[in-house]
């Protein structure tokens, strides 16, 4: 009954990136049970995907799986507020998105290329720290640790960062709206 064990890469992913990806997810959603949920379906998921081997960056793909479980969790959240009648200062957009507007995805595309550019001109050591803290979710400290700097450091390169692409996307914003 060899098929009832997982394989030993899936295992192997599992160990290396369950932490991780309960940390991303608690950190996301205020709720240690609704995280926990949530990483054991992004497994479950991983566990039920054929063309696992061919997965050239395991890592990343399991955070795409547990970003849409959570936006998915966030949308579903949002659809029980408004059946219930309840509404917060934050939920001003109607539950409807501009997702299906040719011009909207449009212009997404653009600030996201836009992003692209001004992240790719940190230097790595700054684009690592903002990447691991944005999109990874690691705190100051598991940054720290991971690059080998102190935390001080870290708080710097990423407000560094942050600085640099919230300049460098306003002034390319300027230049559009002028044009």
């Amino acid at each position: 009954m060899s098929g009832l064990k997982p394989d030993p890469p899936a295992a192997d992913h599992f160990r290396e990136f369950y932490t991780q990806i309960l940390h991303f997810l608690r950190k996301r959603t205020d709720n240690t049970s609704d995280a926990a949920d949530m990483t054991q379906d992004v497994f479950t998921q991983w566990l039920g995907y054929q063309d696992r081997g061919k997965i050239e960056q395991p890592r990343a793909f399991l955070f795409q799986m547990a970003r849409n479980l959570l936006r998915d969790h966030w949308r579903r959240q949002q659809v029980r507020h408004a059946a219930h009648g309840e509404h917060s200062e934050s939920e001003a957009e109607p539950l409807s998105d501009d997702r299906d507007d040719p011009m909207v995805a449009a212009l997404r595309l653009q600030r996201l290329e836009q992003l692209k550019r001004v992240v790719a001109e940190l230097s790595p050591r700054r684009r690592e720290a903002l990447m691991l803290h944005r999109f990874e979710g690691l705190s100051q400290a598991q940054i720290a640790e991971r690059m080998g700097i102190s935390v001080s450091m870290v708080e710097k390169h990423i407000a560094q960062a942050l600085l640099h692409c919230k300049r460098h996307l306003q002034r390319d914003s300027g230049k559009e709206q002028t044009q």
